[in-house]
């Protein structure tokens, strides 16, 4: 299973359709954005693959309980939690998952996240880690624009950060099941 992982897309919906695009063509069958901003979706459900969203830590949306700010997946047989921060928030819901909690608990076997702008695959815990980056024209952080992708096998979860404009692979990483 292989699922596209956009962040902080910040209502630049040319950069986002593309990147959708590109991970559409490449074999994603889902879509999953971390926040920054929640409708910016909209630009990409023409593109016909399912879509799951979590709000950013400072809009309207995450205050909202109706909505789920973070939350664990079951995705090719690996549990994994989506979140627009790495750690708890101070905006963050008295309900909302935490995820020193998600990680104490063995709760999650990857995290996707994003919020810093920064790209970052690392291993932690035993867990697969992937921040994708952002897809702003210009970031203040000195970051090109970049996305994911996380592969999904029987065994095995493998990320990857893509940079924007080349569309080529920066770093990627496998988390191998025991």
């Amino acid at each position: 299973m292989k699922v596209g992982v956009i962040s902080d897309s910040h209502n630049n919906l040319e950069y986002l359709s593309e990147a959708g695009l590109w991970l559409n063509q490449n074999g994603a069958s889902l879509l999953v954005h971390l926040g920054d901003d929640w409708d910016d979706t909209n630009a990409i459900e023409r593109l016909g693959v399912k879509i799951l969203k979590v709000p950013g830590v400072f809009s309207s949306y995450y205050q909202d309980s109706s909505i789920i700010n973070r939350r664990i997946e079951k995705m090719a047989g690996f549990q994994v939690l989506l979140t627009h921060t790495a750690s708890s928030h101070a905006n963050d819901l008295p309900a909302d998952l935490k995820p020193e909690d998600v990680i104490i608990n063995h709760q999650a076997d990857v995290i996707l996240y994003g919020h810093t702008h920064m790209p970052n695959l690392e291993i932690k815990e035993g867990i697969l880690w992937l921040n994708p980056g952002h897809l702003k024209i210009e970031d203040k952080k000195g970051y090109e624009p970049s996305f994911g992708m996380l592969d999904l096998g029987e065994y095995e979860a493998v990320g990857k950060i893509i940079d924007f404009k080349t569309k080529v692979e920066i770093k990627s990483l496998t988390l191998r099941k025991s």
